[in-house]
């Protein structure tokens, strides 16, 4: 991350979001915000890290809504701002999105959306290039991080000539490649602006929202003309009369494609990186030359629908080819892409070679780590349910590392869809079931989106359990701060709101904490909190805390601090298999006889194994100071 602030002239390696961030310190970015999501995580704990160096404002919000929000409050008070959100993170937002439309804005104002295709990390691979057709808010894409990095500076210039907020779109593959950036120079920040109050533009009440509409439309227009200015828009013309149009990513699998069917410098190709608007004085001229064309981008035919539009409306007599040869699904490779085109073009392929291994790969199912807390709050859960003869139980989980224990051995997720659906869904099986509802989600996930749906549960007396699984930090995106922690994006300390805090403050009666590491307790814990919600037919909410073992072992590594070792005892070891299958934990296998193993180098001292173990065959080999309990308690 050094390498962020290098010298101008610096030819740096970064992956694509590390070039988002440097392109907005070169745009002078005062103000950033995000809640935390994959593939768009690194765009602010890059700018977080050199914050206080550049004196600029970087936060990790609640929700994507909220930093929104947030950064359109910096864009209308003149400091240029920027929010990065996962694709899905576009739908929690979209309600201020639209209106900072219809208002606009004074300040350059980039809102990075993260796309996901092939569902790499998330529920869904929408195309949020839509969000700017139907918000009309310009969109720019690029390929590559050298580029991107220009992009977003340029996109921040554009919203502030236009005063107007604009969408910049990665992908996975963009977000997380590495590639060579050029550093430019690094303007004075304005960090300090004024809001101007005008009422008739900033409050959208019906009355003033009906003028700001007719303003928006001739907007638009303004920037469908602007649009045919950018000059990341490029047409590479070789006479010929098939033209290939590529928007974002997908040029650069064109460019590599051409290259290997040897069609190079033989094919006209139209790059696009303002997908919405299209430059339509580049895009007609690419086309009065073409006899026919591919549309080649991710996911959907957005480019293609702008395309064909435009070539009807000029009675264009042209073949246009897009989703019926191009993949709809999924990520574009090279190879997809070159068997695209090798058919447009009516050349041959040689398919790619097939990749044979003459040894068999065990399979690596995702699985929680070795000493995870969740692993244990699950497994709690469920001996608590069996114990009290629950066998209509419905697991409502939400989106975070728990997620995982919808797999085996677990199987204790029945519901997943968005963050914040665990206790919302679980409020309608409350009442149009007689089954026992179990709301479960994160403490980041809690603070995200799961309060209203709390708050609801309470005004209409919903019978459910909610358990909240705080492991002290954002962990599945790779351990950033939340309310809860104590910490802000910057590192600084700050004042941490309590999970149980909350719940007694909106009116939750019965509320309990427990440790998943004392299983027993736990256990008892969770069944009292059951019985609760049976008796009363109200809800109870239990906190299981303990801290993200992963996150305990770095620290411990860096403190010195030595974790304790469990082991065996395979004279008293049955072969019973609860360690290894039941449980799950990655670090505990079978031997050829069933006897279990611990993998002392995976262990992380948890001792839950050994709490579970019916023969009491696990033992501790290897104490660990007070130093060990505090931290993982604390988790810091």
């Amino acid at each position: 991350m050094r390498g962020l602030l290098a010298p101008v002239g610096s030819s740096v390696l970064l992956l694509g979001n590390e070039a988002i961030a440097r392109g907005a310190i070169e745009a002078g970015i005062g103000f950033a915000a995000a809640y935390p999501g994959t593939p768009s995580t690194e765009i602010i704990e890059s700018l977080a890290r050199v914050a206080s160096k550049l004196g600029i404002h970087v936060e990790w919000s609640t929700n994507e809504k909220v930093a929104f929000e947030a950064a359109y409050g910096a864009a209308i008070s003149g400091v240029r701002s920027l929010v990065a959100m996962k694709h899905v993170g576009v739908n929690v937002a979209a309600d201020p999105l639209m209106s900072s439309a219809y208002t606009g804005v004074e300040a350059g104002f980039v809102i990075v959306s993260a796309d996901d295709p092939n569902m790499w990390s998330s529920q869904n691979e929408q195309d949020n290039r839509f969000y700017g057709l139907h918000a009309f808010i310009p969109v720019f894409e690029s390929y590559c991080p050298g580029e991107v990095k220009d992009l977003t500076k340029y996109a921040f210039d554009f919203s502030e000539k236009m005063r107007h907020p604009v969408i910049l779109r990665s992908t996975t593959r963009l977000s997380h490649v590495r590639g060579t950036v050029v550093f430019g120079e690094v303007p004075k920040i304005k960090v300090k602006g004024k809001f101007s109050k005008d009422p008739s533009r900033w409050t959208v009440i019906p009355a003033h929202a009906r003028k700001l509409r007719l303003k928006l439309l001739d907007k638009w227009n303004a920037i469908k003309e602007a649009v045919n200015e950018v000059p990341f828009n490029k047409l590479e013309n070789y006479d010929s009369n098939i033209l290939i149009i590529a928007s974002g990513i997908a040029y650069g699998y064109v460019k590599d494609s051409l290259k290997m069917l040897d069609l190079d410098g033989n094919i006209n190709v139209l790059k696009i990186s303002t997908p919405v608007p299209i430059p339509e004085k580049l895009t007609l001229k690419a086309l009065e030359s073409a006899d026919k064309v591919l549309i080649v981008e991710e996911l959907e035919p957005i480019v293609e629908l702008e395309v064909k539009k435009l070539a009807f409306d000029h009675r264009l007599d042209v073949e246009i080819y897009g989703k019926d040869i191009v993949p709809q699904m999924g990520e574009l490779t090279i190879d997809r892409v070159a068997e695209a085109i090798a058919k447009f073009a009516g050349v041959s392929i040689m398919p790619p070679a097939e990749l044979k291994l003459n040894i068999e790969i065990p399979l690596r199912p995702p699985t929680f780590c070795p000493g995870c807390p969740h692993r244990a709050s699950f497994i709690e859960l469920k001996r608590a349910l069996a114990q009290l003869k629950i066998k209509e139980a419905i697991y409502c989980g939400d989106i975070g590392c728990y997620s995982l224990g919808v797999l085996q051995p677990l199987e204790a997720q029945d519901i997943i869809i968005e963050m914040g659906g665990s206790i919302g869904v679980a409020n309608g099986l409350a009442h149009a079931t007689n089954q026992m509802p179990i709301a479960v989600m994160g403490d980041s996930t809690f603070y995200h989106a799961c309060i209203p749906g709390l708050i609801n549960s309470i005004y209409n007396e919903s019978p459910m359990l909610v358990v909240v699984l705080d492991n002290r930090i954002t962990a599945m995106t790779g351990h950033q701060p939340h309310p809860g922690t104590g910490l802000r994006a910057s590192g600084e300390k700050s004042r941490k709101i309590l999970p149980e805090d909350i719940a007694q403050g909106v009116g939750v009666h019965y509320i309990d904490v427990a440790d998943p590491y004392n299983v027993d307790e736990a256990i008892n814990k969770i069944k009292r909190a059951i019985n609760y919600v049976k008796d009363k037919r109200k809800i109870a909410l239990i906190v299981m805390r303990r801290a993200c073992s992963l996150l305990i072992g770095m620290i411990a590594r860096r403190k010195g601090i030595e974790s304790p070792k469990y082991m065996v005892d395979v004279e008293k070891c049955r072969a019973c298999g609860i360690c290894y299958d039941q449980f799950g934990c990655p670090a505990i296998y079978p031997r050829e006889d069933g006897k279990a193993v611990i993998n002392e180098q995976l262990c992380t001292g948890c001792s839950v194994c050994a709490q579970l173990c019916p023969f009491n065959a696990i033992i501790l080999a290897k104490k660990a100071g007070e130093e060990w309990e505090k931290l993982y308690l604390e988790g810091e």
